[in-house]
């Protein structure tokens, strides 16, 4: 079923190239051929969606805003999908998500279904020739994620993960301001990502079961965010982990088929209570490979937090901070004085101030972040390759995300500190 509270996206108006790259990129947004081909026909992209729960929509939205064309959909039944396909004036709901990554009439396949099927459609839909831009984790475990690469690679295709966060305006000026030199040498890299919208036993979805979800959850699902944007942002790499995994909700009521962030729970009492395998919480300590101390708390049981990933980056001149719950503004710190520096393209770096779509005091958020991403994606896909755009998060990057688990959770047995590849 599709999460109804998002029913109102078919009917936002399509925005070609959603990034302000350039007056030319925005011109030429329609213009793609099918598989990336040359740009002579006068097509928009044919995209196709599997997986229509909340970030499936965010998906579709996206899409529509970057001017590609919705093909279709798949959700979790044939009935579900063409219920999608009217709210989201998609042209049809396929019968499966199979059938949907490898449909002839689509350019660029959207996977958003549980995390145990990510990697299955991704390898179907790469060896049908399809760009594809998958959900993280990008795989359940790390060898999975690396034969992805390597597909990717052997299909010459756009194959990227939503590492969206990236796309925030004032996440590209922090970016920018280490890459100058601007704070100096980092001396310390440390924050969270907290959510609560697991905080009850009342609250289950899929990714609760390891079977669906994989063998972490709050790490993969959210911690994974969190470092991409960290080793992003910095430049540098997380080396070792030491990590404790907590299990805050030993038990939950069973209900896999609600949605993530529904709001208050449903107080159930002919559920079935369940065993909770995969983490809460999780703890870690870190070293870069340049030698920074760092440390990050994830957990999507912190009662009112719901989205609040952070990061600050101390360096020997400044300290930058930055929250994604307050996207608009990034913190600079100095001893003898601070500031906080609003989105304003004409006070930011360029690389920064192309994502600045809006004037100053019209607020960007997390889905404009989102249609950045999904428009870059596209604008690699015309020009042949991810490489053509800066900062483009691809399975590469997945697969990184995949290793740095991998590390976390062999901490969380061996209670030692691992070595991330």
């Amino acid at each position: 079923m599709i999460d109804s509270r998002h029913k109102c996206v078919a009917n936002i108006t399509t925005m070609e190239g959603a990034t302000a790259a350039s007056a030319s990129a925005r011109d030429t947004s329609a213009d793609a051929g099918p598989a990336g081909g040359p740009a002579t026909d006068h097509k928009p992209l044919r995209v196709a969606v599997a997986g229509t729960g909340f970030i499936g929509v965010v998906h579709a939205h996206a899409a529509r805003r970057a001017g590609a064309r919705l093909v279709g959909v798949a959700a979790s039944s044939a009935s579900s999908a063409r219920e999608a396909a009217q709210a989201l004036d998609a042209d049809r709901g396929f019968a499966d998500a199979e059938s949907l990554v490898t449909a002839a009439d689509v350019d660029v396949v959207h996977i958003c279904t549980p995390n145990n099927l990510h990697a299955p459609l991704a390898r179907a839909a790469l060896d049908a020739g399809k760009h594809v831009i998958c959900e993280k984790p990008l795989a359940v475990d790390r060898d999975q994620a690396a034969e992805l690469v390597r597909a990717a690679d052997d299909a010459g295709v756009v194959a990227v993960v939503p590492f969206a966060y990236r796309f925030y305006p004032l996440v590209r000026e922090a970016r920018a301001r280490v890459a100058t030199g601007a704070v100096g040498a980092i001396r310390l890299i440390h924050g969270c990502y907290l959510q609560d919208w697991l905080a009850t036993e009342d609250d289950d979805n899929w990714r609760v079961d390891p079977e669906r979800g994989g063998p972490s959850r709050a790490f993969a699902d959210i911690g994974s965010h969190w470092c991409d944007l960290v080793e992003f942002v910095t430049g540098d790499r997380l080396a070792a982990v030491c990590a404790e995994a907590v299990t805050a909700v030993p038990e939950r009521v069973s209900d896999g088929d609600s949605h993530a962030f529904e709001g208050r729970p449903r107080a159930r009492t002919d559920g079935i209570r369940r065993a909770v395998t995969t983490e809460d919480i999780m703890v870690v300590l870190f070293k870069t490979r340049r030698g920074v101390a760092g440390s990050v708390v994830v957990s999507q049981v912190s009662p009112g937090r719901k989205n609040r990933l952070q990061f600050e980056i101390a360096g020997a001149d400044a300290t930058l901070s930055f929250d994604q719950e307050q996207p608009e503004l990034l913190w600079v710190g100095r001893r003898d004085a601070s500031v906080v520096v609003a989105r304003d393209a004409a006070h930011l770096a360029a690389e920064a101030a192309r994502y600045a779509v809006l004037p100053p005091g019209h607020p960007q958020g997390y889905q404009g972040c989102f249609d950045a991403f999904v428009a870059d994606t596209y604008e690699a896909i015309r020009a042949g390759s991810a490489a053509a755009v800066d900062g483009l998060p691809t399975f590469a990057d997945g697969a990184r995300a995949a290793d740095i688990t991998a590390a976390v959770l062999r901490s969380t047995r061996t209670h030692r500190w691992e070595d991330v590849p």
